[in-house]
């Protein structure tokens, strides 16, 4: 059986809604997994409308009333939102809607009843003023199912990038990275990667100072102490991982084909090459999430200068789709 995918409409002030509708006018996402969608049946209706589009939404109160069928969005709506809600202005209301559409789809993946989430973005500033004080989707996430051990992982037709840290300052991260972070983070790349069919994942780790250290020349020894003896035991327990690397040259060599992914150190270190391969096609996986159920997410923001224009580009949200299809866990298939 095909996974059952939610797609959470983020924060419907952006380009959510309008990509989500395009991504769903693709046959390809019906082929490869059962696509529904929590949010707001209202705003996807407007969306819709705007786009000249012809599906139908289909509400539904439960994921086994869905069709799952191409040409009908299905929608568990959650009715939270005004018909009028702005385009392009941060809002309490959206923001906490944004919240309680990803609140939702965990609460489904919590009892099996889906195997991948698939978020459009939200908007932090309106997800603060909605009451809910979080960096982001993966924090939610993290706290909402109880998991402690996760990372960001970002993938593009060309290269994968899996986090030590992420949304906190150089400072800050720097000072967080361990040996078990490490080698935790090492892990996850490499469960990750075989449950999507890499047999044996060639991990690469990028060093936290210029040159990664250089021996000593560059910075206080982070590499020795922070690096090492994670990538070493991973290593004497059978991954195939090595490093650190200069981030300077290790990109290029994973974009080439000498590794399958990279462990960025911090959030630039690895969003910049991403990023500059492509927004278009790029993919935000949360890895390591204790339900079991894989997150993606469209590697771009809420676009709220764009938003209402029906220019949004929906490359992004179709990668997200097709990635939580292919990584998620096969065994709750029903």
């Amino acid at each position: 059986m095909k996974p059952i995918i939610a797609i959470t409409m983020g924060d419907c002030a952006g380009v959510g809604p309008e990509i989500i509708c395009k991504a769903l006018n693709n046959q390809t996402i019906y082929d490869v997994c059962r696509p529904f969608v929590i949010g707001d049946k209202k705003i996807l209706e407007r969306e819709m409308k705007q786009l000249n589009g012809t599906q139908t939404i289909h509400t539904i109160q439960d994921v086994n009333e869905a069709t799952f069928s191409f040409g009908t969005i299905d929608c568990l709506d959650l009715d939270l939102l005004p018909s009028d809600l702005p385009y392009g202005e941060v809002s309490a209301v959206a923001g906490d809607a944004a919240f309680q559409f990803l609140q939702k789809a965990i609460d489904l993946a919590k009892k099996k009843h889906i195997q991948g989430i698939s978020t459009a973005p939200l908007n932090k500033e309106a997800l603060h003023k909605g009451g809910h004080i979080y960096p982001g989707h993966t924090e939610i996430l993290a706290e909402l199912t109880e998991t402690k051990n996760y990372s960001m992982m970002l993938s593009s037709p060309n290269l994968k990038v899996i986090h030590l840290t992420t949304h906190v300052g150089l400072i800050e991260a720097i000072r967080s990275i361990t040996p078990e972070r490490t080698y935790q983070v090492i892990m996850l790349a490499e469960q990750a990667l075989r449950s999507a069919g890499y047999a044996q994942p060639r991990i690469a780790v990028c060093g936290i100072n210029p040159h990664a250290g250089e021996n000593g020349l560059f910075g206080n020894g982070e590499e020795e102490e922070k690096l090492i003896p994670g990538i070493d035991r991973a290593s004497r327990e059978g991954i195939d991982v090595t490093g650190p690397y200069p981030a300077d040259t290790l990109f290029y060599r994973a974009v080439k084909g000498d590794f399958d992914i990279v462990i960025a150190c911090y959030h630039d270190q690895g969003h910049v090459p991403i990023k500059v391969l492509g927004l278009e096609e790029g993919v935000n996986i949360t890895v390591g999430l204790k339900s079991g159920v894989i997150r993606t997410s469209v590697d771009h923001g809420t676009a709220f200068d764009i938003a209402g224009k029906q220019i949004a580009d929906e490359r992004s949200m179709i990668s997200a789709l097709l990635s939580a299809a292919e990584m998620a866990p096969k065994e709750n298939l029903n």
